[in-house]
C-alpha cells in the first residue's frame, strides 16, 4: 500500500485473508441478531432431510468474514461496503475453517474507492463464496467522508 497524508491506498493486485473456524455459537449469535430461524441451520432431521444433509450456517456468517478482511486488513480502518456481488457456491457447516480473501482489481485516484475480487475458501480447498465489491475507505484521522 503507499500512503497519502492522511490514507492509505490499496493497489491493483494486492490481497489480504483471514481465516477463522465457525462453531455452533456463531449459529446461534447469527440467529439472534438476524431473526435467520431456518431448521437448515439448526434442525438436524429437517437439515439431514434437505440436499445439504446436515446442519449449514447462514450465508451471513460465511460472508462476515469479509467484512472483517476489509474492515481489518485491506483497504483496512474506515471501509464500508458499497456493493456487493456475492454467490453462495457451497454450504460452510459448523466446525469448518473458512477463509476470507480479498484482491484489488482497481482504485479511484479521485475517492477513495477501491473494487475487489472476493472469495470464501473451506479448509478442503471448496470455493464457498466468489464474487466482487467495491469499497469506500473513510479517512478516520478526521472524520470526513468525502
Amino acid at each position: 500500500m503507499t500512503r497519502n497524508s492522511t490514507r492509505t491506498t490499496p493497489f491493483v493486485g494486492q490481497v489480504a485473508e483471514l481465516s477463522r473456524t465457525v462453531d455452533d455459537n456463531d449459529i446461534a449469535l447469527f440467529t439472534k441478531i438476524s431473526g435467520d430461524r431456518n431448521p437448515l441451520h439448526y434442525d438436524e432431521a429437517a437439515a439431514k432431510a434437505s440436499r445439504f444433509g446436515e446442519i449449514v450456517v447462514q450465508g451471513g456468517i460465511t460472508s462476515a468474514i469479509l467484512n472483517a478482511v476489509v474492515a481489518e486488513e485491506l483497504p483496512g480502518p474506515g471501509t464500508v461496503f458499497l456493493e456487493v456481488s456475492w454467490a453462495f457456491k457451497a454450504p460452510v457447516r459448523p466446525g469448518d475453517t473458512i477463509t476470507g480473501r480479498v484482491e484489488v482489481t482497481s482504485t479511484r485516484t479521485d475517492k477513495p474507492i477501491t473494487e475487489l475480487k472476493t472469495s470464501v475458501t473451506r479448509e478442503d480447498g471448496t470455493v464457498v463464496l466468489d464474487g466482487t465489491a467495491v469499497c469506500y475507505t473513510m479517512d478516520l484521522t478526521t472524520g470526513d467522508v468525502q
